[in-house]
């Protein structure tokens, strides 16, 4: 049933999204958004909502993926909240008897390492990328502030905690049956943002390197050339055959780079046409984005993007 799930996920043609940011909770027993499913045999990820972290979410609107190596469990992020962290440990109890032995921080957002505080808890190594490390160092306080304004109760017993361990170019495990490679490709979304690439399965947690359900978003530091320049250098010879994104369900090369590249690609014509024909930043919000109306947070992030995108253009 798993593996004609996975199929069925590899053939959509993109007509449709599979996540909506309209549900509110799809798992009332947990307080993760979703119950997680096996991707492939042993890589299993609770998908998150492609809305903002709203109460009701309780703030998992990303992909909280783990590995049961046969000699253990990694973890690929935090998560968003001690409580969260907690909820995806009950899952993996029920799914294994083996410990969790090591935690990755995709990136240095709040969803992804606010969570450290209940794996800190537990005794567990936490690693990530020395530029997340950092970003996580600085703004941490303010992620933790927002997530208790929005999530209340739900955020309880959260801290900020560092990872206990951050590498710069990559850092492999080889555990149990896997060989594990956590990878800084180049700049992307946002700072210290790494993929876990398992060569042998041929495939890539791309974290916020790849988008499809929802829109990506571009931040004040996102520069979208350098993210296209990583994309084309080090990702795409992957040659992954599946991809668990940061957000949404998991799928393939094919509608990442759709979406993804397709967009950054996209977006930076239209911003450069509107440059050479005169135009000016009030203008840039109104480009032509039609062809991505149907993903989730659209009406959020078209309009913002476009901003950045042109504030960056007018001076490349």
């Amino acid at each position: 049933m798993l593996r004609a799930t996975l199929s069925a996920l590899l053939l959509w043609s993109g007509s449709a999204a599979l996540a909506s940011e309209d549900i509110a909770d799809q798992y009332p027993a947990s307080l993760l958004y979703s119950k997680p499913v096996e991707v492939i045999p042993h890589v299993w990820s609770a998908i998150g909502a492609t809305a903002p972290p709203t109460y009701d979410n309780a703030g998992h609107n990303n992909n909280l993926s783990f590995i049961v190596t046969g000699d253990g469990v990694v973890v690929i992020n935090g998560g968003a909240s001690y409580g969260l962290a907690k909820a995806l440990h009950a899952e993996i109890k029920a799914i294994t008897d083996q410990p969790v032995k090591l935690v990755f921080n995709e990136n240095g957002q709040g969803h992804a390492m606010l969570g450290n505080s209940y794996w800190a808890e537990q005794g567990v190594p936490i690693v990530a990328h020395v530029d997340a490390a950092a970003e996580f160092e600085n703004h941490g306080g303010g992620d933790l502030d927002a997530a208790q304004r929005v999530t209340k109760e739900r955020a309880e017993s959260t801290s900020v905690v560092l990872p206990t361990e951050t590498f710069t170019n990559e850092y492999t495990v080889e555990m149990g049956d896997f060989r594990i490679e956590a990878r800084y490709l180049g700049p992307a979304h946002s700072p210290g943002d790494i993929v876990i690439w398992l060569p042998d399965q041929g495939l890539v947690i791309s974290g916020d390197m790849a988008f499809h359900e929802r829109m990506l978003p571009i931040f004040a530091d996102t520069i979208t050339a350098d993210w296209l320049e990583t994309w084309d250098a080090e990702f795409e010879p992957l040659g992954a055959t599946y991809v668990i994104p940061g957000h949404g369900h998991p799928t393939n090369m094919d509608q990442v780079r759709r979406y993804t590249k397709g967009y950054l690609e996209h977006l930076r014509a239209q911003i450069r046409a509107h440059i050479d024909a005169g135009g000016d930043l009030a203008g840039a919000y109104y480009v032509d984005q039609s062809a991505y109306t149907h993903l989730d947070t659209f009406e959020e992030l078209a309009t913002k993007n476009a901003g950045r995108v042109y504030e960056q253009m007018e001076w490349e």
